[in-house]
């Protein structure tokens, strides 16, 4: 029986830059900050963390860091997807040298694998290391999608625990929850969908918004977890013009400007990504404001 990497929130936390390096005393304090408030995982160099801009040195730096500062408090799982599987099969064995609990491995991006592929792939990853991994399904950003039968073929690694699901398709959700085995974990990507998830099985939320609402996202989560459906359904509600305005551009655009506003020392973003519009910017503003996280 497989256990999961973690149940609940876990944050898809940001990296800080500062001057086109790494700030690690800002993510030092972020880390403190979402341990503080609840938060139940931390997944570092994932998407929000602008990991596909990062060097190989930037990430083994800030790898090293999140474990050692949060030093066993909660699991830490680390990205180290890359759409060649030789490559993403190097970097997850250095990245498990680091003392991970977790890799976190997108679908390979631009290559457009074949279902076929793709288990061909992340079978190659799994058995390179011993370190657990959460598949990542996030066709919007990869142009493929993992369909329920390749998790049904996949879960039967025993070095396969889980995905992280940010497709947005809750029909395929109910699919992987019938084919797959209870002890294959399924974690919303996407906020505005802890419910639904959890509701069908889901183990949690690995959470851009947790960023910003860590005890908010681990009480979401929490609820749901104690069968109280009802007060979680009306949390998310309530969260749910924060979620969408945290997604306004392309993540992690919109929860950097919202963690500098709030003064928090997100840093400057790296191209191709770049600040938002006024108009955005606005909106970010209003919606932290409303959620009494600026004052008016």
């Amino acid at each position: 029986m497989k256990s999961p990497i973690f149940t609940g929130s876990g944050v898809a936390i940001v990296t800080p830059f500062c001057g086109g390096a790494v700030n690690l005393r800002s993510f030092k304090q972020m880390l403190d900050r979402q341990i503080a408030a609840g938060t139940d995982a931390i997944i570092v160099c994932g998407t929000t963390g602008e990991a596909a801009t990062m060097s190989y040195r930037e990430k083994m730096q800030i790898i090293e860091c999140c474990v050692e500062h949060v030093s066993g408090r909660v699991p830490v799982t680390a990205g180290s997807g890359c759409n060649s599987t030789e490559q993403a099969a190097a970097l997850s064995k250095d990245i498990e040298k680091l003392g991970v609990d977790g890799l976190l491995i997108v679908t390979p991006y631009y290559n457009k694998a074949t279902q076929s592929g793709l288990v061909r792939h992340y079978t190659v990853l799994a058995d390179a290391v011993t370190t657990p991994i959460i598949l990542y399904n996030v066709p919007s950003r990869t142009g493929v999608t993992m369909q329920p039968e390749t998790y049904a073929e996949l879960s039967k690694h025993p070095n396969i625990v889980g995905v992280k699901e940010a497709s947005g398709n809750l029909s395929n959700v109910q699919k992987t929850r019938n084919l797959c085995p209870e002890d294959f974990s399924i974690w919303s990507g996407n906020d505005d969908e802890v419910v639904p998830v959890c509701a069908l099985g889901g183990s949690g939320v690995i959470s851009v918004v947790a960023n910003v609402l860590p005890a908010e996202m681990h009480m979401l989560v929490k609820m749901c977890l104690e069968n109280n459906y009802v007060e979680a359904g009306k949390l998310q509600l309530y969260l749910k013009n924060f979620c969408d305005t945290m997604f306004c551009e392309v993540n992690p655009i919109p929860v950097k400007t919202a963690l500098n506003l709030m003064g928090m020392e997100a840093g400057e973003l790296r191209l191709p990504l770049c600040a938002p519009s006024p108009q955005h910017e606005a909106q970010i503003r209003e919606v932290l404001v409303a959620y009494n996280l600026l004052p008016a």
